[in-house]
């Protein structure tokens, strides 16, 4: 059983955050050696008593992605490996748990309505599961506004999702709010995997927290299984001929999306355009580290990770 620890506010938010203590006393029962009690392998003990995880020791970080996506938890691994002694993420681990999505079919307005619902009664058991790992803290790896139509339903049912646990969460429309705040980005490009209909549930909820969509596209995967496989090339010519033009006057382009893939390009993008990349997967793991009292820069991912 996690020990209680006194609340901590999160940097961003503000919000108390349940951060457990997951240590434990691991050898209580001693060791055996072939067959027989031994007392060698006691160490001596923690000023605590208590032993951490040898590998999570910073901080063990659960997140829920779709069983069809293939791109966050490798982009958020990368960013940590990358950056783990300098920017003092060494320590930090993600604990995934996919969420059963049977029906990766989203070429219409059916598929994508069955999609919803199959990934939203998934989660009652995805959180259940990863709750046997003892996560301190959650990440939800959606883009809830491909599924949800603005910002109200999505923070009603996030908050649904967060009782199911004692646990805070780390989640996409939180941490795009902090970022434009941030970056003072008002008028934003917005680039997804989404159909039409994905990219206006998209707009809406950047129009409810006040930030105007000056310009989108689509790349219109019709299955959640090909988003990966979108190419960079098509990335870069989106942003570049299509969002970060200078008749847009943009203050950032905003990629939405977890099954996309936006690492490679980040840094190459911000060089050649001078507009903030703000990527889902790179924006989320930042929020989270953030919030969790890891405040120095990362590097790979843009100017958001590198000045906030």
């Amino acid at each position: 059983m996690s020990n209680s620890t006194p609340p901590v506010s999160g940097a961003l938010s503000g919000k108390a955050l349940n951060i457990p203590d997951v240590n434990v006393d691991v050898l209580t029962g001693g060791a055996v050696v072939n067959g027989a009690h031994d007392e060698r392998f006691t160490p001596q003990q923690p000023p605590t008593g208590l032993y951490p995880d040898v590998r999570s020791f910073g901080r063990r970080f659960g997140l829920l992605i779709p069983a069809t996506n293939t791109i966050m938890e490798h982009e958020l691994w990368s960013l940590l490996v990358a950056n783990s002694e300098a920017a003092g993420v060494d320590g930090v681990g993600l604990h995934t748990t996919p969420v059963i999505t049977p029906r990766p079919d989203i070429s219409t307005p059916q598929g994508i309505a069955e999609f919803r619902a199959g990934f939203l009664s998934g989660l009652e058991a995805a959180v259940q599961t990863a709750a046997l790992g003892r996560p301190q803290y959650m990440i939800m790896g959606l883009s809830l506004e491909h599924i949800l139509f603005g910002l109200d339903p999505i923070r009603e049912t996030m908050a649904a999702i967060q009782r199911l646990s004692d646990l805070s969460w780390a989640t996409w429309h939180d941490a795009v709010q902090a970022a434009l705040g941030l970056l003072g980005a008002k008028r934003i490009g917005i680039l997804t995997p989404f159909e039409a209909g994905g990219n206006a549930s998209a707009t809406q909820m950047f129009n409810d927290m006040g930030i105007e969509v000056v310009a989108s596209v689509g790349l219109t995967a019709t299955d959640l299984r090909h988003i990966a496989h979108l190419p960079d090339e098509a990335k870069e010519q989106a942003v570049v001929e299509v969002l970060a033009t200078r008749s847009n006057r943009l203050d950032a382009v905003v990629q939405c999306g977890t099954g996309m893939s936006m690492l490679n390009v980040i840094d190459r993008l911000e060089a050649r355009t001078g507009v903030p990349i703000v990527a889902i997967n790179p924006t989320t793991l930042w929020y989270a580290l953030r919030e969790n009292g890891f405040g120095l820069p990362l590097h790979g991912a843009g100017r958001l990770l590198r000045e906030f």
